[in-house]
């Protein structure tokens, strides 16, 4: 990539919400009266049925709005649930409830009721609430295995970001830590003892002991730092290798880095999209789903993409049409999600969904501009 492209790259550079539920999942008890042999009253109405998510049902932030949707796999919107202004990431425990990122604070919804439970506010001052690629507010978010902690990384507009630890019996922040700026993504290692807050705008990943919140940084710069905050050439989101703990970030379709969070030192190895990155998630198997957004220069680079890395490093690459953020896939492995809201300019209201065998695409309409994305 040629000088005066990447000068030309840095210089691109890379409101308050309506009524939602109530504050508390606990729902007042309801009495009926029982009628006696006696009783001429009418027969009580029975209660409305339970709203019931099936299996596979798709929850996707609407970035560009103040929900999350539900998605059916197959036909699309099914409801959406008030959350907070531009929600970014989500995760969903064992428990059905979704723990999502917006500017205002986490919010906590019930996937089967289809609900918002709570919203529970950062300890972090961000600034006005808005919304944008630079809004202040949660990012990357993940929850610990035990389910008993929620990691959120704030960004704090102008500042290193903050990671904060939420409790997620009594749902509120009890502790903060210094990360990165801009923490585009949280991780949680296999075991829960570290959390892994990766800063965009300053090309590293933080290590973070879940036992003493002793924060550790990890320069990860394949291309250098040149550029700074305008760079294109930097981290986005990782995954955890399951194998070994191993940290992933895909780069320009062309770098893999291989951190080894226990000494901070890393490997590169070849990708071959030749696209932006951004999104990245893998499976229990150890293959690697990253997405492509787009190319820098549209005369040197390839469009947006879905690549498939197997464990031993082949590569598939789908072809996506359009800019796509985020990537799920289903239990099963033969499906991945990958939503089409892009944290820039060009993104679309929908989700690509690749079959990971045959490599055919079909699009799915989602949200409002959707960014993380779980499979229920």
């Amino acid at each position: 990539m040629s000088a005066a492209l990447l000068t030309a790259a840095l210089l691109a550079g890379c409101a308050s919400e309506a009524d939602g539920s109530a504050s508390s999942d606990r729902e007042p008890a309801r009495r009926t009266a029982t009628p006696t042999a006696t009783s001429t009253a009418a027969p009580t109405a029975p209660l409305p049925a339970r709203t019931e998510t099936p299996e596979g049902t798709l929850l996707v932030a609407d970035f560009g709005s103040d929900t999350v949707t539900f998605v059916d796999p197959e036909k699309g919107p099914i409801a959406s649930v008030k959350v907070g202004t531009a929600p970014y990431g989500l995760t969903v425990g064992d428990d059905g409830r979704a723990w999502v990122a917006t500017a205002e604070g986490v919010a906590v919804v019930d996937t089967e009721k289809r609900e918002r439970v709570d919203r529970i506010p950062y300890e972090t001052e961000t600034g006005p609430v808005t919304t944008g690629e630079y809004r202040g507010g949660g990012m990357g978010i993940a929850l610990a295995p035990d389910g008993e902690h929620v990691y959120v990384g704030v960004n704090v507009p102008g500042q290193d970001g903050v990671l904060e630890v939420v409790d997620t019996r009594a749902r509120e922040v009890t502790d903060t830590v210094p990360v990165g700026r801009r923490p585009f993504d949280v991780d949680v290692s296999k075991d829960g003892r570290e959390v892994y807050a990766t800063g965009h705008d300053s090309f590293d990943v933080t290590a973070v002991r879940a036992d003493s919140l002793k924060p550790r940084r990890m320069e990860v710069a394949p291309y250098g730092t040149e550029g700074g905050l305008g760079s294109w050439l930097k981290p986005h989101y990782t995954a955890v290798r399951p194998s070994d703990g191993r940290l992933l970030l895909p780069f320009e379709g062309e770098k893999l880095v291989v951190l080894d969070p226990r000494t901070g030192e890393y490997e590169v190895e070849k990708m071959t999209a030749d696209t932006h990155q951004h999104g990245v998630t893998v499976t229990d198997d150890g293959t690697l789903f990253a997405v492509g957004t787009g190319p820098i220069d549209p005369d040197a680079d390839e469009g947006p993409s879905l690549t498939v890395r197997t464990k031993d490093g082949a590569e598939r690459v789908v072809p996506l049409d359009g800019p796509h953020e985020d990537v799920a896939v289903s239990e099963d492995g033969r499906t991945a999600y990958v939503t089409g809201g892009f944290t820039r300019d060009g993104h679309w209201n929908g989700i690509s969904v690749v079959d990971t065998e045959d490599g055919s695409v079909r699009r799915l309409p989602a949200g409002e501009r959707p960014l993380g994305i779980a499979v229920l």
